[in-house]
């Protein structure tokens, strides 16, 4: 029960990589806030994972500033403290570079990026409170590799790992350590969909899965990793090292 009477944070906790973190920490004994934009999905979570102990869902757009705002002063009033946040909302807008507006690639920054400063601007008094305060980004590999047409995306999460070092030395003195986890290929669905040469395009032999993700996020959440800060930790199964050749 290494989290037992810590509150953690998740934003995008309704689904995928966010629910399989919540479910993650509340094994091990936290209390956990998902912040979610869908209210049916967040419900539904809450619902499901409320067996493994206490959870409750934020509605709210994780991109507006008034939301977050609004989610950490209802947090301040209701505990007083937060010990974990893992900034995991994410979208991506996949389109021809000419085809992409403004709007959708202010929409992504917003979600992506931005939602993650404001997170731990309007969080530092909550987790300076904190005996153990620690700061999680969910980035992506695609920080450092592209496939076509998602630009966006791909900048917004190499802002993220940027301002995952930026923070961790503005917030060293505050003793909060803040660090990244790059997800390769995660799988939110069925295995049994997958074939066999996507599970070989790893070299673990197997495309990843959100409780992979999880795990991670658990060790950099936790005083085992005290002498961890302002990194950036690929979990790919080792496809961005793979040398491929065709």
């Amino acid at each position: 029960m290494e989290f037992r009477d810590k509150l953690v944070l998740i934003t995008g906790g309704g689904h995928g990589i966010g629910r399989a973190t919540a479910a993650a920490f509340l094994k091990t004994g936290a209390s956990v806030l998902i912040a979610e934009i869908d209210d049916e999905r967040g419900a539904e979570t809450v619902k499901c994972l409320g067996v493994l102990g206490p959870i409750e869902c934020f509605v709210g757009d994780i991109g507006n500033p008034d939301d977050v705002e609004r989610l950490f002063a209802e947090i301040t009033d209701r505990y007083g403290v937060l010990d974990v946040l893992v900034n995991n909302a994410g979208i991506g807008i996949g389109k021809p570079l000419v085809d992409l507006t403004v709007e959708e690639w202010d929409r992504v920054m917003a979600v992506n990026l931005r939602a993650a400063f404001l997170c731990v601007k309007h969080g530092l008094a909550l987790l300076r409170r904190s005996a153990a305060p620690a700061v999680i980004n969910i980035a992506s590999t695609r920080a450092f590799m592209s496939e076509p047409d998602t630009e966006a995306y791909t900048a917004a999460k190499g802002g993220l790992v940027a301002l995952t070092h930026g923070m961790a030395a503005s917030l060293a003195p505050d003793r909060i350590r803040v660090n990244a986890v790059s997800p390769g290929w995660i799988h939110t669905g069925r295995f049994e969909d997958l074939s066999e040469s996507d599970h070989a395009q790893h070299l673990v032999g197997r495309v990843g899965t959100p409780e992979d993700v999880a795990e991670a996020v658990l060790y950099l959440s936790s005083p085992r990793s005290g002498f961890v800060t302002g990194t950036n930790l690929t979990l790919d199964g080792g496809m961005t090292v793979k040398m491929i050749y065709e």
